[in-house]
């Protein structure tokens, strides 16, 4: 979920290694990955880079609750130590493209269900590598699924900046569209679920031209590191998560669910 370079990331790491009891390499060292550093990407990895980030985020008049998403950057996470801060949802990155699976996967999936949280999974989108339906079997067959027990989210598409090249993967905004219909049509036929789509809206209206045809059936993440969520992408009345920072006060980029407790159990239980 973020392109920043490098000492940026390991200032942070080093900070919050004291705080939780790693060390910075353990906190932000960098996936193995296919060619060109491809599988090192998070949630939000043009984010900053294209949107900035500014602004304290104001509450809104609904309850929301605290929620963080982690990728391998952050190692063995201390999960009892944010619940006590009151993070209540979690999101970890399962893969990336066809070719990359978190190597932390199973200490942070498993991890934040065990101290109580209600937890997800996220697929980070590479359309420049192969089709939406391979990489939406590609992320259930390796933790991405869904099970009706009330604790598990359904999937998440992150689809973003390409931190490896062009912005839009070099796809038409036609063409994206319909590499993220079928990655979802196919996600849903794989678990019985609409994916949740995470995006920004800058990038939504750059390679999709805006398309407002998702918003029915999936649920929108919104990515942006400001006071506010801003407008949304076409379609969508309102949020049901947003990524308020990438430089939370606790491990992880830090996000807030769009009501109480009770509606991130709804989500789960579908």
């Amino acid at each position: 979920m973020d392109c920043e370079s490098g000492p940026v990331r390991l200032g942070l790491a080093g900070q919050l290694a004291a705080e939780l009891g790693g060390t910075a390499g353990q906190a932000h060292e960098l996936p193995a990955g296919g060619d060109g550093g491809r599988g090192s990407a998070e949630m939000g990895a043009g984010v900053l880079a294209h949107d900035g980030q500014s602004g304290t985020p104001v509450p809104g008049d609904a309850t929301q609750t605290e929620g963080v998403d982690v990728s391998a950057h952050q190692g063995n996470v201390a999960w009892s130590t944010l619940w006590a801060g009151g993070v209540r949802w979690a999101y970890t990155k399962a893969t990336e493209g066809t070719y990359y699976q978190n190597t932390s996967f199973t200490q942070q999936y498993n991890g934040s269900y065990d101290v109580g949280m209600i937890r997800g999974s996220y697929h980070f989108a590479t359309p420049d590598t192969t089709g939406g339906a391979t990489q939406a079997n590609y992320f259930v067959d390796h933790g991405g699924g869904w099970s009706r027990d009330g604790r598990t989210l359904p999937g998440v598409l992150d689809i973003e900046w390409n931190p490896y090249g062009a912005a839009c993967y070099g796809k038409t905004q036609s063409g994206m569209v319909t590499w993220i219909r079928d990655f979802l049509t196919q996600y849903r036929a794989r678990t019985g679920r609409d994916a949740v789509i995470y995006t920004a809206t800058s990038w939504w209206t750059q390679c999709t031209g805006n398309y407002g045809g998702f918003a029915a059936a999936n649920p929108l993440w919104i990515a942006r590191y400001a006071a506010d969520p801003g407008t949304l992408p076409a379609g969508w009345d309102y949020y049901t998560m947003w990524q308020y920072t990438s430089t939370g006060p606790t491990v992880g980029d830090h996000d807030k669910f769009n009501g109480a407790l009770d509606r991130v159990q709804a989500l789960a239980n579908g």
